[in-house]
């Protein structure tokens, strides 16, 4: 796996001080499950009473875990749950090998925390292809278990990192009419970053009291305007999971309806989601892409994406080069309807584009003097409709080549 030796230029000045979140515990350890001596298991143990949703890839090659978390995501028991994550090898595209590996690191760490195994949720991240050495992962499950600990929460989010530059983490809380509720989440991901769902793993934790169909109505829902509006390169991961489990240690009481809970779980989930994008391999520039005036949304994010996964928009914007026509090709490409004649174009507060022809007051060095900044806004207006979208991607430079050309060596 290519090494990574400077951070991201995008990355936030410091990790967020992550607070405890009742009735969950974490730890770390060192497996050896790739590399010797390097952090790469992490185990969560939540309390009983605690419900977990999610949302996984739909990739149809998707790893043994995402099958086995996809078949439990909607059993509901209060004994509580566990989740295990390693990084180093990603556990897809390994048969019924795979299946066992699963099996057999739920069973130990059902044993040693008493959970039931349908309460045991795994994910692996790394290399695709190559069997996952399982017994190196249960020879340290009591290790984690003893480990525990509730404010463990922010080296879990470094053992879970693969081809990432940084540690990726978010939080906040939100006051409502029974009390504060508080919401914390880590994420790793840096390439093979593409919707369906965007390719990473995320793992948010709340001490507010919801059901399990509550919470999932708002997972999928938030997942499809996050984490399923980022792309990196297009590709989509076999392995992308996202857990959000709720304790209900605060006694707060929140359904899908409440919008101020809705409000700050969307908060945590689009902020770790434009980290991913920020940590994008090789990136330099971190670009925000609306479009409006579609038929509908669904036509407006085709169109936005079609954009976003360019790869000549995205070296266009690497280079600093402002040239507009690589989004009318890309805008023509998508497959949604567009009308030529009624196409606008902004970069920033510039307009470049109106109407279908280069604006008359559009010069060259104002678009520049956008592309030259570090974080960029585009604005598509098809001028047909009321439909809207807003993705957000990076660009495209050498150093994603020069990551992804080295990734198994």
């Amino acid at each position: 796996m290519a090494k990574i030796t400077s951070v991201s230029p995008l990355a936030p000045a410091s990790f967020p001080t992550l607070p405890v979140i009742r009735g969950a515990r974490f730890s770390t350890a060192a497996a050896g499950v790739k590399y010797a001596g390097r952090t790469d298991v992490m185990l969560a143990v939540l309390d009983p009473g605690s419900c977990v949703a999610g949302a996984f890839t739909k990739s149809a090659t998707r790893s043994a875990n995402v099958l086995d978390c996809q078949s439990k995501i909607r059993l509901e028991d209060d004994a509580g749950a566990a989740i295990i994550v390693n990084s180093g090898n990603s556990n897809a595209f390994t048969g019924r090998a795979g299946d066992e590996s699963v099996q057999a690191i739920c069973a130990e760490v059902a044993r040693v925390t008493g959970l039931p195994a349908t309460r045991v949720f795994t994910s692996s991240t790394g290399v695709i292809g190559e069997r996952l050495p399982h017994d190196r992962i249960k020879a340290k499950v009591q290790e984690l278990y003893d480990g525990l600990d509730e404010a463990g929460l922010p080296n879990a989010a470094k053992a879970i990192m693969t081809t990432d530059t940084f540690p990726k983490g978010s939080t906040t809380t939100v006051d409502l009419p029974g009390g504060t509720v508080t919401i914390a989440g880590i994420a790793k991901g840096s390439g093979m970053i593409a919707p369906d769902m965007a390719t990473m793993l995320v793992y948010i934790f709340t001490d507010a009291k919801i059901g399990q169909s509550d919470l999932q109505t708002l997972v999928s829902a938030l997942n499809e305007k996050t984490f399923n509006s980022i792309t990196v390169d297009s590709d989509t991961s076999t392995s992308d999971t996202l857990l959000v489990a709720a304790t209900g240690a605060s006694d707060v009481s929140v359904t899908a309806d409440d919008t101020a809970f809705r409000d700050a779980l969307h908060h945590v989930m689009q902020d770790l989601a434009h980290q991913v994008v920020r940590d994008g391999e090789g990136a330099t520039k971190f670009v925000e892409i609306t479009v409006t005036g579609a038929l509908n949304d669904a036509d407006a994010k085709t169109h936005a994406m079609s954009i976003a996964n360019s790869p000549l928009v995205k070296t266009a914007i690497a280079g600093e080069d402002p040239n507009w026509g690589r989004v009318v090709m890309a805008i023509g490409k998508s497959g949604a309807p567009a009308d030529r004649d009624t196409l606008s174009i902004s970069f920033g507060d510039v307009k470049v584009a109106s109407n279908g022809w280069v604006d008359p007051g559009y010069r060259e060095e104002q678009g520049a003097a956008i592309m030259q900044q570090e974080n960029i806004s585009m604005t598509v207006d098809l001028g047909m409709g009321s439909g809207t979208a807003t993705v957000w991607t990076c660009d495209l430079t050498h150093g994603y080549i020069s990551i992804n050309a080295d990734y198994r060596s």
